[in-house]
């Protein structure tokens, strides 16, 4: 079998060098599989992949020059500046992360009109670049702050990692392409190594991102000092080098070294990109101590700073974790950003250390935050991910910028726009966190259609066809296309909430050789000398099923929520009966479990009625129950396409 990778050339995968992927270690437990091993097909994600690149990505250019933050960079070329910019101080990164998204796309389908609208926007920002490397519209010229005056807000150097990882992904899905902008990153990076480096500047960026930025770019350049610059930011992180602010120095994660530390906190999408550079670190440099103490934070934040949909950040002002427990519904900030981040953060502890785990809470968080942020037509956004709505959210104006980042429905744009760029590079490159390779085989960790090619470290040429419906069906077969020279083992993950899930195995000849059996939660392995045609098939049970919250979690004690397979339930009013309009106006009976019919997960509610008093706390309760109804439920990612209405996701029982 001939392998080809998306540039057309024929490659030996196992080399890692030539792995197409956002994250590529230089040793690692397991090695992803990139865009040209892996293709999605159809299915729940390949859909939101096409609307990614038919609307979002033209949508998020349209808004990039209307708001001017693609024409800073002409500005700063023309020495205007810094009459005439627009945009925060952090707008340049919104141009790098629409630039990364289009080079996954182009990795994943070459197109020639996408391909001269990325080079257009490389030469723009290549006119930008000052002579000794300097890249940034907000800062340096005369009328300007000067360079690297505000560390802890300025977000140079965050804007800086967003153009090295725009570089990783052209350098990886084009390389040797002559558009430039590996050299406009690479110069930048020299940079910032000779103004940070042991004997500079002893900072960091008040807005982590740029650790696992220069990591990788060290990967794909085999220089050194990107990763010794990267080690040099996460080690100095936790030792006050920043200035102390009223949020506290844990908002940018300066209060504890991060080998100390025992759970994330601040500003949650910042904690979750220093965490994934600091895993980048350990993995490069095989600093077993560091990525322990990364493992001891990621199980703590799970076990008690995380929302049941994958969310994370319960605090509007600072944007940031609350304390253990603190996971208020109505609430619930839960930046998207954040959710993306931890992502991130979790694919680089799996790819360490091979545990389900990670894989489970990546599914949870793709299914209910990344899937609900976008609208079903991908032109609009939600920033914050709340887990109840109160009052029926507004509209948005589709030819305004929303300035509030909490806005009640999805927006076309804000005037912080991290999410809709970093949702566009998120699924470009979606393909590749969905299975990785050892020595002994490949292993699958998210379900969808897909066609898998690729070569293990032996030589030994593996093809396997993924045929499903997830999650609207809990059957996934995976078929052999090749014919195996010797034993390998084919892995699938098997989700924590699967409990009574089934493997099976089914030759290609219809002998006799056939198994079939119950396999717990984990990880579930069949190990052979595969032939062309056999096939592999986990069955994952869907039933819908309640989920009950730590009672240590005041926000939503005495309630339940519903989920069906990896994805979070939500009841909203416009599915209430008639007569009721409020889903504040039911309770949950919990003696009658969720049940699906006709494609539909319906529970039973008794509407309730709460006489009206001059003072909300009484002697004994005072509500009515009426009699039960059955009502539908939906799922989370799709609350609020069929209009305004009230939302929640925990259900009380009383």
């Amino acid at each position: 079998m001939t392998l080809i990778d998306p540039a057309g050339r024929t490659i030996a995968r196992s080399d890692r060098r030539a792995v197409v992927a956002p994250v590529v270690p230089a040793s690692s437990a397991l090695v992803p599989l990139g865009v040209g091993e892996v293709r999605l097909t159809g299915g729940f994600w390949a859909a939101r992949q096409d609307v990614n690149a038919a609307n979002t990505l033209p949508h998020i250019e349209h808004w990039l020059e209307r708001e001017g933050w693609l024409a800073n960079f002409d500005l700063a070329a023309a020495g205007t500046l810094p009459e005439g910019r627009r945009g925060r101080e952090f707008s340049d990164s919104e141009v790098y992360k629409y630039l990364e998204a289009l080079a996954w796309e182009l990795g994943r389908r070459p197109d020639a009109a996408l391909e001269t609208r990325f080079r257009a926007v490389v030469d723009r920002i290549a006119a930008a670049q000052e002579a000794d490397g300097y890249l940034n519209t907000r800062f340096g010229r005369p009328g300007q702050e000067p360079r690297w005056s505000q560390l802890e807000w300025g977000h140079e150097l965050y804007c800086a990692g967003h153009l090295f990882q725009a570089a990783v992904a052209r350098a990886r899905t084009a390389p040797g392409a002559d558009d430039g902008l590996l050299g406009i990153a690479t110069r930048v990076a020299d940079l910032v190594c000779d103004v940070f480096g042991e004997q500079g500047i002893r900072s960091v960026c008040g807005h982590a991102e740029v650790e696992t930025a220069l990591v990788e770019l060290g990967r794909v350049t085999g220089e050194p000092r990107y990763t010794e610059q990267a080690r040099l930011f996460v080690e100095r992180r936790g030792h006050q080098v920043l200035k102390d602010i009223e949020y506290g120095r844990s908002y940018f994660q300066d209060d504890i070294p991060v080998r100390e530390a025992d759970v994330m906190r601040g500003h949650a999408v910042r904690a979750n990109y220093l965490a994934s550079g600091a895993a980048d670190v350990a993995s490069e440099l095989g600093d077993d101590e560091l990525q322990q103490a990364l493992r001891r934070q990621w199980l703590n934040t799970i076990a008690r700073r995380t929302y049941v949909t994958g969310g994370q950040g319960s605090h509007h002002q600072d944007e940031g974790f609350g304390e253990d427990f603190e996971l208020p519904s109505d609430r619930a900030y839960s930046e998207t950003c954040a959710g993306i981040a931890s992502i991130q953060f979790s694919w680089r502890m799996l790819l360490a250390e091979p545990d389900p785990a990670y894989a489970d809470l990546i599914e949870r968080t793709l299914y209910n935050v990344l899937a609900t942020s976008p609208s079903e037509d991908g032109r609009a956004f939600y920033y914050a991910n709340t887990l109840q709505q109160r009052v029926p959210g507004a509209v948005a104006d589709v030819e305004e910028a929303s300035l509030r980042a909490s806005a009640s429905l999805r927006a076309p744009w804000f005037e912080v726009s991290c999410c809709p760029p970093n949702i566009a590079r998120t699924l470009a490159s979606l393909d590749s966190y969905v299975a990785t390779r050892d020595a002994e085989g490949v292993q699958l960790h998210q379900y969808g259609p897909a066609v898998i090619r690729t070569r293990l470290e032996d030589g030994e040429d593996i093809a396997l066809t993924v045929q499903t419906e997830y999650p609207a069906d809990g059957r996934v077969t995976v078929r052999i296309d090749a014919e195996a020279s010797r034993t390998w083992t084919l892995s699938l993950r098997v989700p924590a909430w699967a409990e009574g899930a089934v493997l099976s195995f089914e030759p290609a000849d219809g002998t006799a050789d056939r198994e079939q059996r119950t396999v717990q939660p984990g990880t579930a392995e069949v190990s052979r000398a595969f032939r062309a045609g056999d096939t592999v098939t986990l069955e994952l049970p869907m039933a819908p099923r309640f989920v009950h919250p730590d009672p240590r979690i005041d926000g939503v004690r005495g309630s339940i929520a519903v989920a069906r397979g990896p994805e979070v339930l939500a009841l909203e009013s416009v599915d209430l009966p008639a007569g009721l309009d409020d889903v504040a106006d039911v309770v949950l009976d919990p003696s009658i479990a969720p049940v699906e019919r006709d494609g539909a997960v319906l529970v039973t509610l008794r509407p309730r009625r709460v006489p009206e008093a001059p003072f909300p706390y009484t002697p004994a309760p005072g509500a009515e129950l009426g009699d039960p109804v059955s009502v539908r439920l939906v799922p989370y990612h799709d609350w609020a396409e069929r209009g305004p209405s009230t939302m929640r996701i925990w259900l009380p029982t009383a």
